[in-house]
């Protein structure tokens, strides 16, 4: 399999990762602002098929009518010029001080009411740019501390807050799907909706639950601590996964935005696997953009920032083709059939067999030899093994 990648692999990147100047909380600037019309042109070069960015991104906050104007039919014509789609885009509502305690779920009632009218706007633009879906990061949903965020009431304003984004979109005949992206932290101490999980049970409660699902990322759920790869076969089992955030994490600690891979090498190759083959005994595949949401080393000059994007894309490409040999070995089907993985897709109950049927069964419990199942091997030690030796080509 070739390693140049194409528009074909729907590789994107966020306006955000490669125009970053790497400022951190604790260091001044490293790099000179990007042009979104350069990064436009460079990512076009590369072989990416999208961009994305938060309106603040694109066009710096207070801009007036006819600066934005400008910028944005700068964007489109290097748009038209490169066939660079934009698949999605995303609103900021942290780096302003008026979002220091939220947007949705401030204490403020005029700071949410900006908030809204800020996000509307961008669909709008969305729109204009034929983005298919808005990701909704609530970096500052959250507290510091316990007694000063009434979680309850934030919950309801978050629901209220999407209930109307998703209205606004249905009447505009625009036709968004929407993407929880959650975090547990960082900036604020506790953020809203903090995992997958989290955001999958609130998805539930909103009015128009069809059309929201989540947008996980890597370093996000690594975080927490948690298995990415089994959050997204979660999130493909519920229909779910929208559009997701690829990158780097070293477990739970602050967000690294590293390069894709460049992490968890095996818990990345997991991803991909199920990403482009779906589960072992059946599933759904991702056809969706593979999304870069990582910051360019701070240690990086500009020629830097564009070898590690062209690092996220290669390592998408092995980790796909080590996915692809992997699958193909008769040695890993051998050593699925042993394991029982494929025998979990075959359903414990018979076709129309019922508690009753079940509770009559004598082999099913009086008979059975537990003693024996328990003397079972399951080698799934050989099974990560043959996974390592496709990674590594060994």
């Amino acid at each position: 399999m070739p390693l140049q990648p194409t528009p074909d692999d729907k590789f994107s990147f966020g306006l955000w990762t490669v125009g970053w100047p790497a400022r951190d909380p604790f260091g001044d600037a490293t790099r000179e602002p990007l042009d979104p019309v350069e990064a436009v042109h460079k990512l076009a070069e590369l072989g990416a098929y999208g961009i994305t960015f938060h309106d603040d991104d694109l066009v710096p906050f207070g801009s007036g009518a006819p600066t934005r104007d400008g910028i944005i039919a700068g964007f489109r014509k290097a748009l038209d010029e490169t066939g660079m789609v934009v698949p999605m885009v995303t609103t900021n509502l942290f780096t302003h001080p008026a979002f220091k305690d939220g947007g949705f779920t401030s204490n403020d009632r005029g700071v949410r009411r900006f908030a809204l009218r800020k996000v509307l706007r961008n669909m709008d633009l969305a729109a204009e740019l034929g983005a298919r879906t808005l990701v909704l990061w609530g970096g500052r949903e959250g507290a510091e501390y316990d007694a000063a965020k009434d979680v309850h009431a934030a919950l309801d304003r978050y629901r209220e807050a999407l209930n109307l984004l998703a209205q606004y979109s249905e009447d505009q005949g625009y036709g968004l799907r929407f993407a929880i992206e959650p975090k547990p932290n960082e900036p604020r101490g506790d953020i809203l909706l903090p995992t997958a999980g989290h955001a999958l049970a609130f998805v539930q409660e909103l009015a128009r639950p069809e059309l929201f699902g989540i947008n996980p990322e890597v370093g996000h759920e690594q975080m927490s601590n948690l298995n990415f790869a089994h959050g997204i076969a979660q999130a493909l089992w519920h229909g779910k996964l929208f559009h997701i955030d690829l990158n780097g994490q070293h477990g739970p600690k602050f967000d690294q935005d590293l390069v894709f891979g460049h992490g968890d090498l095996l818990n990345a190759f997991a991803l991909v696997d199920l990403l482009e083959h779906g589960a072992p005994g059946g599933g759904p595949r991702y056809d969706g953009p593979r999304h870069f949401d990582y910051k360019p080393s701070r240690t990086e000059d500009s020629i830097g920032v564009w070898a590690s994007a062209e690092a996220n894309m290669r390592m998408y490409l092995l980790l796909k083709e080590r996915a692809r040999a992997f699958r193909a070995d008769p040695a890993v089907q051998e050593a699925l059939a042993e394991s029982g993985v494929l025998d979990l897709a075959t359903p414990t109950l018979g076709p129309g067999e019922t508690y009753g049927d079940l509770l009559a069964d004598r082999t099913a419990f009086e008979e059975f030899d537990a003693d024996a199942a328990g003397r079972r091997g399951y080698g799934f030690v050989r099974l990560h093994q043959l996974a390592i030796d496709h990674v590594m080509q060994a």
